[in-house]
């Protein structure tokens, strides 16, 4: 069993994001979902609610604990954990292209290693912002989010 940290804004956590944290708990034992805040960043939900909405979702799911990630490196964040390494989805060669930077960089600061999954073709073109773009003109995504995100999208 090793421990991983799944990284990301989660603004808000869809589907997708179920997919690989779900997978990555399965295939290493023990996930922290590390939830980032950029205080100079725009965002739908507040952390505390992108907070609750990832506890709620991944609540039932053996080995997988929900975090806010401090303002650091998410690198030094990672080893500050102990954990083996970051667990990152790719849905495209954009992804893949932007990711596997941020991977070179986290392994030269500090040798934190990136493990990537792919996306399931179901969700490869499903994002946050797509989500929130839908959401914003009365669409209905609930089939691509979880219930406690459905439901505060109901409520917004």
């Amino acid at each position: 069993m090793q421990l991983v940290v799944c990284p990301g804004s989660y603004d808000p956590i869809h589907n997708g994001h179920v997919d690989i944290i779900t997978r990555a708990a399965k295939i290493y034992g023990s996930v922290i979902v590390a939830i980032a805040h950029n205080s100079a960043k725009k965002y739908t939900f507040s952390l505390e609610e992108r907070l609750a909405m990832a506890s709620e979702t991944f609540g039932q799911l053996d080995g997988v604990s929900v975090e806010v990630m401090p303002n650091v490196l998410l690198a030094d964040f990672v080893k500050s954990k102990g954990a083996a390494l970051m667990v990152k989805g790719v849905r495209n060669p954009l992804d893949w292209q932007y990711e596997a930077q941020m991977a070179t960089m986290n392994r030269h600061l500090n040798g934190v290693e990136t493990s990537f999954l792919t996306s399931d073709p179901k969700y490869s073109q499903l994002s946050s912002t797509l989500i929130r773009d839908v959401t914003s003109y009365g669409g209905d995504v609930s089939t691509f989010v979880p219930r406690a995100v459905q439901k505060r999208l109901e409520a917004r």
